[in-house]
């Protein structure tokens, strides 16, 4: 039951005793200074004395254990599908731009013309203004805003495509030619080159080097300068040419490696009978992934002719980002529990403590401190606890992983994951959502078993032993 000041004050008077004194005191440290941030901070210096110091000990681990989880699993899965997502977009590009009557098997190549307005102009562009429907809770409104892209175009690019059969003298084995040019950015392949070097692109003639991936070389017990003869079929006639092996690379996409080597592009178009400005088509890398849908639909409708097609990596491999999506689903799952037993077991300390303190809340209420600020206390005290298990919570998940990003033990297979290691990738602006999340939302939970206090009857609880 709540009372107002004067009413408490006329109550204390009508006693005329010590009690009259204490409660003065009382009431004027309720309305001078936050006494109830004082009083928890002396039961959580008394408190690990307690008969009750087992039981904060475990919700302290709990909160740090659920932390700590939450941190690592949203690590290792943005991690996992950035890792992935770069290799497959530095392999493939972003967008591609073909003729409109290439399926998205690559192989029904119809060349079109290198001679392009877009090409290689396309890099240039920074930032695109577009106006959007404004989306409000996940559906889009009849309004307009006026939106634009994060960042630009970061390259351009020409590539084509032959397959082949490989034949040493020990294999046969099917084989995809991917032509590059001059103008094919190397960075990132040569992060995954394990031997040899980038090929060599003369000005003067076709190159006959050819990079392949290890998982082909160690099928075909290749080395670097090995050679050996591709066989083609083009308009029923049987081709063969001898290629080089000028390195050996290995990205980890194992159904791409298995597959897929690169050659000089002039070898492609002599195979196909193309000239030197025929491609298969073009590769275009962006700065922001968040831009993808939008620099798909940009290049398309606004950028190409009538007769070519821009299509993004999305839409020719969609299963792969349907299994990267699905993540996202484990993660809230991993995020839910943790924050389940945090909060159960916050709970439990929480009511344990009230029933510890029975008598001092006891006193308190006779003092005329009222329901709301001696559950205040107990909030406070809960709170403590919570940012305790946070800080703990902290550094083991950032530390355990700093030390995966430095020391990579643990492990995966790659031709399950594509990865030879677990990636972490630690967004610290997510982590300290994470915090205040957890603490905001475990302290919601904790208000109604405070409301415990209510039922405690001063006499009564004076007396509990």
């Amino acid at each position: 039951m709540f009372f107002s000041l004067e009413a408490r004050l006329n109550r204390l008077t009508r006693l005329k005793s010590k009690r009259y004194y204490c409660g003065l005191i009382f009431i004027f440290c309720e309305r001078m200074w936050n006494y109830e941030l004082y009083i928890a901070r002396r039961v959580a210096a008394s408190g690990q004395r307690s008969f009750s110091r087992l039981i904060l000990r475990i919700a302290i681990v709990a909160i740090a254990l659920s932390v700590s989880v939450m941190i690592i699993a949203t690590a290792l899965i943005a991690g996992f599908k950035n890792e992935i997502s770069e290799k497959i977009f530095g392999f493939w590009g972003h967008i591609h731009i073909t003729d409109t009557s290439l399926s998205s098997s690559f192989l029904e190549a119809a060349p079109i013309d290198r001679e392009q307005d877009f090409y290689p102009f396309l890099d240039t562009i920074r930032q695109v203004k577009y106006t959007a429907p404004q989306v409000f809770m996940g559906k889009e409104t009849d309004r307009f805003v006026e939106k634009r892209t994060k960042a630009g175009i970061r390259h351009i690019q020409v590539f084509a495509l032959k397959p082949g059969i490989i034949q040493t003298k020990k294999a046969i084995e099917g084989i995809i030619l991917k032509g590059v040019d001059r103008d094919f950015n190397w960075s990132f392949l040569e992060q995954y080159l394990e031997e040899g070097e980038a090929l060599n692109l003369p000005d003067t003639s076709a190159s006959d080097e050819i990079l392949v991936s290890r998982q082909t070389a160690d099928r075909l017990e290749l080395a670097i300068g090995d050679r050996f003869i591709v066989h083609f079929v083009e308009r029923n006639e049987q081709l063969r040419r001898a290629f080089t092996v000028k390195g050996i690379y290995k990205t980890g996409l194992e159904e791409y490696d298995s597959k897929f080597a690169l050659v000089d592009i002039r070898k492609i178009q002599q195979l196909l009978g193309w000239s030197e400005n025929q491609v298969g088509g073009f590769e275009v890398f962006i700065e922001d992934i968040d831009d993808l849908t939008f620099y798909t639909d940009y290049i398309y409708l606004e950028r190409l002719p009538n007769d070519l097609y821009a299509e993004s990596i999305r839409e020719k491999f969609p299963n792969i980002f349907e299994w990267l999506e699905l993540q996202d689903i484990n993660e809230i799952v991993i995020l839910a529990l943790m924050m389940m037993v945090g909060i159960i077991n916050m709970i439990t300390a929480l009511m344990i403590l009230i029933l510890e303190r029975t008598n001092m809340i006891g006193t308190l209420k006779s003092l005329g401190g009222t329901n709301w600020s001696i559950r205040k206390i107990f909030l406070y005290y809960a709170g403590y606890i919570i940012l305790v298990g946070l800080f703990w919570g902290n550094l083991i998940g950032l530390g355990l992983c700093w030390l995966q990003d430095k020391f990579e033990f643990i492990k995966l297979s790659e031709a399950d994951y594509y990865l030879a290691y677990a990636p972490v990738d630690v967004n610290f602006f997510l982590v300290l959502v994470l915090n205040v999340l957890t603490l905001l939302i475990t302290l919601a939970f904790l208000i109604v078993p405070s409301y415990l206090v209510t039922r405690i009857n001063p006499v009564k609880a004076i007396r509990f032993k």
